[in-house]
């Protein structure tokens, strides 16, 4: 069973997480990268955000995650 201090853990993780890559994919659009590197970053950097999403995730569920948060 999942405990409430887990899922509030989780929770916060999941907002951290959220606002610190949707400050990075502002910060992209904000310098104004060239064409190719600018959408090239901002698919790495949504790749980075499902990895870091589905290790969280894997972590409230008791799986092994990629990432210790």
């Amino acid at each position: 069973m999942i405990s409430l201090t887990t899922v509030v853990s989780v929770i916060v993780y999941l907002i951290v997480a959220g606002l610190i890559f949707y400050l990075l994919f502002w910060l992209i659009g904000y310098i104004g990268l060239p064409a190719p590197f600018d959408k090239v970053a901002r698919v790495i950097l949504a790749i980075a955000a499902v990895l870091v999403i589905i290790s969280i995730l894997l972590s409230l569920t008791g799986g092994q995650p990629m990432f210790r948060p």
